[in-house]
Formats: C-alpha cells, sequence, structure tokens
C-alpha cells in the first residue's frame, strides 16, 4: 500500500464507539509521527516519534502507536512511551479522563482501554495508580490491580471538594 493510502486509512480509522464524547466515534482520527509504515500483508500500521492521535475528544500522545487492523477495521491499538498518555472528554460538562503508562491498549470491539506498567488514571480529584488499569468505555467502569499482585498495591487518592467561604 502506498503511503499516501495508508495515511489516509490512518485519518479514516474509528478507535469505537463509546469512547469519549458520544460523538467522538463518528469523527476520523488524525495520526501525526515523525514516520510511518504500513505491513499490507499483516495489515499492522505502525506510526513512530512523536506520536499525535486524534479523534474528537479524545487524545493520544505515545512514542510509538501500531494499529492491529483485520479487513480494515480495527482490532486493537497498542501505544507506548515514556509514558504514552490518553484524555478524553467523557460527557459535556464531566472533568476531563487522564491516563497514562508505559504501554497502553485499546480494544474497540470490547470497548475496553488497558494501562500497563506505572499505570495512572484520573478524573477531577480522583487518582488511581498500579501497574494495570483496566477501563472498561461503556460502562465507565474502572478496576485496577490483578487478583495475584505479588504485593503491589493499588493506591487511590481522592481529595475533599472545596467547601464555599462563607
Amino acid at each position: 500500500m502506498k503511503l499516501s493510502k495508508l495515511i489516509g486509512l490512518g485519518l479514516l480509522l474509528c478507535v469505537g464507539p463509546a469512547l469519549g464524547l458520544e460523538s467522538d466515534s463518528e469523527q476520523p482520527v488524525y495520526i501525526d509521527s515523525d514516520s510511518a509504515v504500513y505491513d499490507e500483508k499483516a495489515q499492522i500500521s505502525t506510526y513512530t516519534g512523536k506520536v499525535v492521535a486524534k479523534q474528537g475528544s479524545i487524545r493520544i500522545d505515545a512514542d510509538k502507536l501500531v494499529v492491529y487492523l483485520k479487513d480494515g477495521d480495527i482490532i486493537k491499538l497498542v501505544a507506548t512511551g515514556n509514558p504514552s498518555k490518553f484524555e478524553q472528554l467523557p460527557a459535556v460538562g464531566k472533568d476531563k479522563m487522564y491516563g497514562e503508562g508505559l504501554i497502553n491498549e485499546f480494544y474497540p470491539d470490547k470497548n475496553l482501554l488497558i494501562f500497563m506498567k506505572n499505570a495512572s488514571v484520573w478524573q477531577g480529584d480522583a487518582r488511581q495508580s498500579s501497574d494495570r488499569i483496566e477501563y472498561d468505555t461503556k460502562n465507565s467502569l474502572l478496576k485496577a490491580g490483578e487478583s495475584s499482585s505479588d504485593g503491589k498495591r493499588v493506591h487511590s487518592v481522592i481529595k475533599p471538594k472545596a467547601k464555599p467561604a462563607n
């Protein structure tokens, strides 16, 4: 596939419904990077160097973004960096959700976003940190840690809201 078709494919990729604002999934994906390679036989697009991917209110910043396709549909995205960062606006009037990890995977068909290795997710005054955090984008469900954590702990911080001055 020619690079121009690869870039066109990158612009048309959809990271899935229910991630961020409802209209986000209807928006094109824009990916900027220092380099891009498409392996047509393997159906894998690889973007490297100061990668910024945007779709509506969603933004991913990474050193490398690998997009796995099957028959033109995304089956998995893997963003890596030191750290790779993610942000979204879940709904109008809500605080933005932020997340980061050394490795972040997104499975659009499962509405599942996984932050791994030095992972943190925060929204407003609430913050979760762990080696693994799963976020169900459809149901806004966050799961941190693992059942076999080998002594690794989940760290949560929930700050009290400021009380109005009298």
